[in-house]
């Protein structure tokens, strides 16, 4: 409960330099009066603008400050809630706005507006319209409640009932969805983005897969030509060796017999041709000399003629024997021409063997060189290996990602639930369709009290249905002003009960605005007495009226303002 003690304001308004003070506390029931002008409703403009930083009435800001002095307007104003003593200052010109706690200020670094809430919501727990349908009901700029819009009375009854904090839950709920739907937003692009990395991944493993398959192929054909290519270099050098093997020993020594023969030949033929000089020799010298040059005795006819017959036939044989000798020759150096031919043809045989054995060598060594490659590929293959180690991060980023995206699903429906149950329709209605029955049962009581006999009954949405006696049906803004400022008084100390009652935004303090001054004739003067009269002693009534006089008698205490030399004061009467 909001225990009202002090008021106290200068140079605000009509007031002047020195303070204007009010005690809350002093008296159950207060009249207050004074003449128009005089500045009786400037304590409800001062309350007002201390705890909401706006006036009662509508008045614009500089409007505010004393018209004379032109600056030091300061409002303080003194409440208890609980064991808790709060003060609340207020100025202008300067400007001043400080919150106190048990004679600590609270901290100002927040900023004006964020200050005004901690006020509002954290202290008081009731905002400026609330405030004037519980504390205050004024005949100048008041709105009465039946003609308020639907959303302003939800937000009074809220603060009644201190529901109001489900209001803000589903405000704080919003924001989190709306925070929710983003994070999801991002989750999803993240999520396309990781997805398309993992398919490219998958694709340039699936590239350099097949790009090492092929490549394994290309090496394992090329190995296999390779030991195609060796088979066929043995297999040749098998054949050839064969035949080396074969013809080499026989025409060696085939070559090694010719060679021989055509040696013979020679000595042979030598031997013939020194022969054959030696033949021709002596038979020149017989046929030359008649004498003997050894003895000088004659050669005979007969002996020239033997010895030259002799030498013919001899001659003949040994030029039979050379020219046998050299068609010998020739048919040997034809057969050794022959072997030669072999011989180089072996020899061939033997350089391809060996060009063969080198080309093997050669084959085997690239043979080798490609299955070093092989196993390379097979056990050290880092691009590969890398890929995949990229494509489990993928994944796993993937999943994680997968994860956050239930957790966030699960929240979002989690808290979409939450905003349904937040909803007007939801919880705080179910909670004020429990204080209906009670509502409209305080509500009828006070009317009857006031003399105005009719059924009045509000719903969850806060319309009215009113019947008379006679089960005729109105709506408030069928009744004359005099009725409808019964139905607003109602009202108002209905909705102090209902706060009374959840104990959430109940105060001491009970103003009333020239409401005697309006459409209550005699009747409804009393009856209203009778109900300010039946408070309890916690309750302090506040009553502003330039009508005193009707009024007099009637209050525990009085208050009267009055101008002097410009200036608003207070005289007190009684």
């Amino acid at each position: 409960m909001i225990k009202f003690k002090t008021l106290r304001f200068k140079n605000f308004l009509s007031t002047g330099e020195n303070f204007t003070e009010i005690n809350f506390l002093d008296n159950k029931t207060t009249l207050v009066v004074g003449q128009n002008g005089a500045g009786k409703s400037t304590m409800l403009d001062a309350l007002s603008y201390a705890l909401f930083g706006k006036p009662h009435r509508n008045i614009l800001k500089n409007q505010l400050v004393n018209s004379i002095n032109k600056r030091g307007t300061l409002i303080d104003v003194t409440f208890d809630i609980g064991s808790n003593s709060y003060r609340i200052m207020r100025g202008i010109k300067p400007t001043k706005f400080e919150i106190w706690k048990n004679d600590q200020m609270i901290n100002q670094d927040s900023n004006a507006r964020d200050y005004q809430k901690i006020l509002e919501q954290n202290i008081l727990k009731l905002n400026h319209k609330s405030f004037h349908q519980i504390v205050v009901l004024g005949s100048t700029s008041f709105v009465p409640f039946m003609q308020l819009k639907p959303s302003h009375r939800r937000e009074i009854i809220e603060d009644l009932l201190d529901i109001g904090i489900f209001s803000k839950m589903n405000m704080l709920v919003k924001e989190k969805i709306s925070g929710l739907k983003d994070k999801i937003k991002e989750n999803g692009h993240k999520l396309n983005i990781i997805s398309t990395k993992i398919e490219s991944q998958r694709k340039y493993l699936r590239d350099i897969t097949q790009i090492n398959e092929d490549l394994k192929e290309s090496k394992n054909s090329s190995i296999e030509k390779l030991r195609n290519e060796i088979t066929d270099l043995h297999n040749e050098n098998e054949s050839l060796s064969s035949v080396v093997d074969e013809t080499e020993p026989l025409t060696l020594e085939k070559t090694k017999s010719v060679d021989e023969k055509i040696s013979k030949i020679n000595e042979y033929s030598t031997q013939f041709k020194t022969e054959m000089r030696a033949v021709v020799k002596n038979a020149k010298f017989y046929e030359e000399n008649e004498n003997c040059p050894s003895c000088e005795q004659e050669i005979s006819a007969e002996m020239k003629e033997e010895q030259m017959n002799k030498a013919k036939d001899r001659a003949k044989e040994l030029q039979k024997g050379i020219d046998d000798a050299t068609k010998e020759f020739e048919n040997l150096r034809e057969e050794q021409s022959k072997l030669l031919a072999q011989m180089e043809e072996i020899r061939a045989h033997q350089r391809t063997m060996h060009s063969n054995n080198y080309s093997i060598t050669r084959l085997q060594q690239s043979i080798s060189e490609l299955q070093k490659e092989l196993e390379d590929m097979n056990t050290d293959n880092n691009d590969l290996s890398k890929a995949n180690n990229e494509l489990n991060d993928f994944m796993q980023e993937k999943e994680e990602y997968v994860t956050e995206k239930m957790k966030l699903n699960d929240e979002m429906q989690y808290n979409s639930v939450i905003v349904e149950l937040l909803r007007d329709t939801g919880i705080k209605t179910k909670i004020i369709k429990q204080y209906l029955p009670v509502m409209n049962q305080l509500i009828n009581q006070y009317l009857q009290i006031l003399d105005f006999f009719v059924s009045f009954n509000i719903d969850e949405n806060f319309d009215e249905t009113i019947q008379s006696r006679h089960r005729d049906e109105f709506t408030y803004d069928s009744f004359s002003e005099g009725e409808k400022q019964r139905i607003d008084l109602a009202l108002l100390f209905t909705w102090r009960m209902i706060a009374k009652m959840k104990n959430s935004v109940a105060t001491n303090l009970l103003l009333l605005d020239e409401t005697f001054d309006s459409s209550l004739d005699g009747d409804g003067v009393e009856n209203l007495m009778k109900i300010l009269n039946s408070l309890d002693d916690n309750t302090n009534v506040f009553v502003i009226s330039h009508k005193g006089e009707l009024l007099d008698g009637k209050f525990s205490h009085k208050l009267e303002f009055i101008k002097e030399k410009n200036f608003s004061k207070i005289r007190k009467v009684a």
